[in-house]
């Protein structure tokens, strides 16, 4: 409930070390305080962690007002990209131009799958780039100028690729992306004088959905934002099904569907999302301040042992009868949550489904751990694909 007052409650100073800790390492940070009995509690960081359902429900659903409201999605450099109906008309129109290719491409699946990762794949990044691929029309018009196309490429692999970050100095990056986000600006500016009609690809719908006075740069941004929620999160959500199916011989023959919400909830790729609060309140008996960062761990959330059983254990079987209101948020919560998730889900279903029924998959495990950057990528692996003679995909 909200505070009778809006005045800032003195809270302890973070310890030094805290804050180094939870820069170099947020997610074991948070692990290691997480007792697995509350559902919120204040980090030695001065920071609010939040791994209760209801809890983040609160939070991210802002149902009492108390916190900032922004979107995860469309952030960008100069603030939140908006307004409110932009955001809704960008997302109905991707999902909508998302959809027609699923369904006009399912079949390519089988085939996709056979070029791209049999016999052996190397992933993390087999995923995204298989996603990429699919999805090539989706992301950039057939027509789009050359110049466009090798810049997105670039990006992928310079920015969304897991740890490919890393291997770039900060003013290589710097002068990367002022290249591509004069390249995408420019496109942009021609797009908007062709006045085109219906959307070819997703530039096409963040164009014609912001609207005429939106910066560019801006517009820029967003559409980078549906590049790395697609070939990103999807390629690394599909990653994260492929090695858990391929380390736990005998659940390929789960549902596709209990194999990919398992997946995410053991390993959600948006695994932390933060608010800031914008008002004194209590929040599951915690006392939260005004300017008070409040981070909801989905990661934590997925694997809390008071709202599931065998938490740390990969068991699809347990989508077989869900809860009816599980502790599960892998696309976030409320009016911001990820405009896409339910074609994301129907792509990644049906790639689980292709493998895990034309092919008998082997995985071998090259690291431990995920790759920790803007998403949570899963360590680095390699998958094996021997026909399976008795189903549809094999020969």
């Amino acid at each position: 409930m909200p505070s009778s007052t809006g005045a800032r409650e003195e809270q302890p100073a973070p310890e030094r070390g805290s804050m180094a800790s939870w820069r170099r390492d947020p997610l074991a940070y948070l692990g290691a305080e997480f007792d697995g009995t509350r559902d919120v509690w204040r980090s030695a960081t001065g920071r609010l962690c939040v791994v209760g359902p209801e809890a983040a429900r609160d939070v991210m659903g802002n149902r009492q007002g108390m916190y900032v409201e922004t979107s995860d999605f469309f952030h960008t450099r100069t603030g939140v990209f908006g307004p409110r109906g932009a955001q809704v008309g960008i997302g109905r129109g991707a999902r909508a131009l998302m959809r027609r290719r699923l369904d006009a491409a399912r079949t390519e699946l089988p085939h996709l799958v056979r070029d791209r990762l049999a016999p052996v794949s190397r992933w993390p990044d087999a995923g995204n780039l298989l996603v990429r691929e699919h999805l090539a029309d989706v992301l950039l018009c057939r027509e789009a100028p050359a110049p466009l196309r090798q810049a997105v490429d670039d990006v992928v692999d310079r920015a969304v690729l897991a740890g490919a970050r890393e291997r770039h100095s900060a003013v290589s990056r710097l002068v990367f992306r002022r290249r591509v986000m004069r390249v995408l600006a420019l496109e942009i500016r021609a797009r908007r004088a062709a006045r085109a009609g219906d959307p070819r690809d997703l530039l096409d719908v963040v164009v014609s959905g912001g609207g005429p006075s939106a910066r560019p740069g801006d517009l820029a941004e967003v559409y980078l934002s549906f590049l790395f929620a697609t070939v990103g999160s999807v390629g690394f959500a599909l990653g994260w099904a492929v090695y858990l199916v391929g380390m736990h011989p005998g659940t390929e023959s789960a549902e596709p569907e209990w194999i990919v919400r398992e997946a995410m909830r053991l390993w959600p790729v948006a695994w932390l999302f933060t608010r800031k609060a914008s008002d004194a309140h209590d929040l599951a008996g915690v006392a939260a301040s005004p300017h008070d960062d409040v981070d909801v761990c989905s990661y934590l959330m997925h694997r809390h042992p008071l709202y599931w059983e065998r938490p740390d254990e990969f068991v699809p079987r347990r989508w077989a009868a869900p809860p009816r209101d599980p502790a599960f948020m892998p696309f976030g919560y409320g009016p911001h949550t990820c405009a896409g998730a339910t074609v994301t889900m129907a792509l990644l279903e049906d790639l689980v489904r292709v493998i895990t029924r034309s092919w008998r998959l082997s995985v071998t495990a090259a690291g431990s751990g995920p790759h920790l950057g803007p998403a949570l990528a899963p360590p680095r692996f390699t998958a094996q694909l021997s026909d399976r003679v008795d189903s549809p995909g094999g020969r």
